[in-house]
């Protein structure tokens, strides 16, 4: 089966003078997939996903997105297959309710009214949003205002969704809000999930994570491949996620954790079945 995305020995420069912020990166996402993509500030990830959604054209190597490479001709038909949640929700409004928020974009598309209120219904009920449909925007909570965003994103039925540090903004409640919003939808859409993110936690609910590093790919593998790289992450500036830092703790006290629990929601099920229950 053909990827739903391919790169293929991409680099991208702003300006000849400048080191690449992208350097001859090539890898593949297949549909249905949720891939993480980590890295320290300048290490590439949002130029990335620029590239995806066709925002950027790299200099040298190929993009293609579902059938269609990247070109001028076909950025359009790509962008409609590519929806984006970024970093600041307050950034992302335009309507002055939440349901003609998440209807915006499919004005623009000319998505004709009746379908427009059933597409806008159901992308609130996905995204447990549809009892504040008339709330203003502001008077939302920052999980609430990203759970909108996605449902924007939704509601224009994408087959790739990018997080461009969709969480990096919000608050520990908020950020376990959205992560399960973003896992419930995919399953249900099957849709393919590329997370932009230095956010080690958030990474570790995906089914793969590459490492970036001054615009190069330097690491690839499952969560727990590249958790179980330590100081590697920290070399690159990453911090491990809570439960690694707990799983290392528990192994000083002769308390060995199986490495299939990654998140902290598997770690308290396993302490609770494995030790505090017995």
């Amino acid at each position: 089966m053909k990827p739903i995305i391919e790169l293929n020995a991409i680099t991208v420069r702003y300006s000849e003078e400048e080191r690449a912020a992208l350097n001859n990166v090539s890898f593949s996402i297949n549909k249905g997939e949720w891939v993480a993509l980590i890295g320290h500030n300048g290490s590439g990830k949002s130029t990335l996903a620029k590239t995806i959604n066709g925002l950027i054209l790299p200099q040298e190597g190929s993009v293609s997105v579902g059938e269609l490479p990247l070109n001028e001709e076909n950025i359009w038909n790509i962008r409609k297959m590519v929806g984006m949640v970024f970093q600041n929700p307050d950034n992302q409004f335009v309507g002055s309710t939440v349901e003609d928020d998440v209807a915006f974009g499919l004005e623009n598309q000319g998505i004709p009214r009746e379908e427009m209120l059933v597409r806008v219904k159901d992308a609130l009920e996905q995204v447990r949003m549809s009892e504040f449909a008339t709330r203003e925007p502001a008077r939302l909570s920052g999980g609430q205002k990203q759970r909108v965003a996605i449902a924007g994103v939704v509601a224009l039925r994408p087959d790739i969704i990018i997080l461009d540090e969709a969480t990096s903004m919000l608050d520990p409640e908020g950020r376990e809000e959205v992560i399960a919003t973003i896992k419930k939808i995919k399953e249900k859409n099957n849709l393919t999930v590329l997370s932009i993110t230095h956010d080690i936690d958030e990474a570790a609910n995906a089914n793969r994570v590459l490492v970036m590093r001054q615009g190069k790919l330097v690491r690839e593998g499952t969560p727990a491949e590249i958790f179980s790289a330590g100081p590697e992450l920290i070399e690159l500036g990453l911090d491990l996620p809570f439960p690694e830092k707990l799983k290392a703790a528990l192994k000083q006290r002769g308390v060995t954790v199986p490495q299939a629990y990654l998140t902290e929601e598997g770690m308290v099920d396993w302490l609770w079945t494995s030790v505090l229950n017995k």
